[in-house]
């Protein structure tokens, strides 16, 4: 029988290692300096990965049908892909890879999150973020400064936490209702104050695939009790941050690697300096990094624009009845 040999010339059959090698080949002439950089790493890092584990093909479908299960759980008002990232630690890896290239030190960052949401309410300074008056309030104040201490008038501070029942408002509520967030802007000195009650520990969303997995690794899957902070000022890189409860039972153990030391608060009595008395306070100090040259300096996007809202016709919602 004679083998047809038309089109074979420079044809290897393939093994374990050389597989990389095309796959890598063929990827060589993409335009796009950036993307070919990253694919090429990508390609290397996966296949390493099935090498070093002995990865089976029931294992790789099993993993297939994972992400695509992920993928379905996405909403416009629930990234399951980001908490899958944050649970993994990539989350706060990007972040600190990011928090290097920074001009300046600024205050240390935390994750967005799957809660943010743009259109907060616009709120006056020490306005409460809460819907419904809390059983106990807190008071978080402060200023806004640059990296070298000078204030940043006007700066945008954007909050949102947990209610009192360690639920978030899409959690609670669903999308249609805003609760325990609101944007403010800081004053002429860069002073912010706001009035909202306390953040409580929570689970990460555990019935999805998400959370399945957190179970099945035997983790507890909580956060420690924090309040969101996304802070922005012209000229200066956007801030997304959190502050911590320092008695919350896992702060030391968050499930999603959010946790730096300089972000642990413990409320005080009696705090004279306090624009509202008779409150336990937080009084906190952000610090903003310039710009770089070129910069945008938006860091925090809202998740749920991944998935866009489906608008669906008027004459779509008839016809269902």
């Amino acid at each position: 029988m004679k083998t047809n040999e038309q089109g074979s010339a420079g044809m290897q059959d393939l093994d374990e290692f050389t597989v990389t090698e095309a796959a890598v080949a063929q990827m060589r002439a993409t335009p796009e300096p950036r993307l070919r950089e990253i694919m090429d790493a990508a390609v290397r890092h996966l296949h390493a990965f099935a090498r070093e584990v002995n990865l089976t093909p029931d294992e790789w479908l099993a993993g297939i049908g994972f992400l695509t299960e992920v993928g379905h759980a996405c909403t416009p008002y629930r990234q399951e892909f980001i908490l899958l990232s944050d649970v993994l630690g990539v989350s706060a890896l990007v972040n600190l890879l990011h928090d290097k290239t920074a001009a300046e030190k600024p205050t240390d960052t935390s994750l967005l999150g799957p809660f943010y949401r743009d259109g907060a309410p616009e709120l006056a300074l020490g306005d409460s973020i809460c819907r419904t008056p809390p059983a106990r309030e807190l008071l978080f104040h402060g200023r806004i400064l640059d990296a070298s201490g000078r204030p940043v008038p006007g700066a945008r501070i954007q909050v949102w936490q947990t209610d009192e029942s360690g639920l978030y408002d899409l959690q609670s509520a669903g999308p249609d209702m805003m609760d325990m967030r609101g944007n403010f802007t800081a004053d002429g000195s860069g002073n912010y104050h706001f009035r909202t009650a306390p953040a409580q520990d929570y689970p990460v969303p555990l019935d999805g695939p998400v959370g399945r997995l957190v179970m099945r690794q035997g983790r507890h899957g909580h956060r420690p009790a924090h309040f969101h902070f996304l802070i922005a000022a012209p000229g200066h890189r956007e801030l997304v941050t959190a502050l911590y409860l320092a008695d919350s039972p896992h702060i030391g153990s968050d499930t999603v690697f959010g946790v730096a030391r300089s972000l642990i608060v413990t409320p005080t009595n009696n705090d004279p300096g306090a624009p509202l008395p008779g409150l336990p306070s937080v009084r906190y100090d952000f610090r903003l990094s310039r710009a770089a040259a070129g910069e945008s300096g938006r860091v925090g996007a809202d998740p749920a624009r991944i998935v866009p809202v489906q608008v669906v016709p008027s004459n779509a919602v008839s016809a269902a009845g």
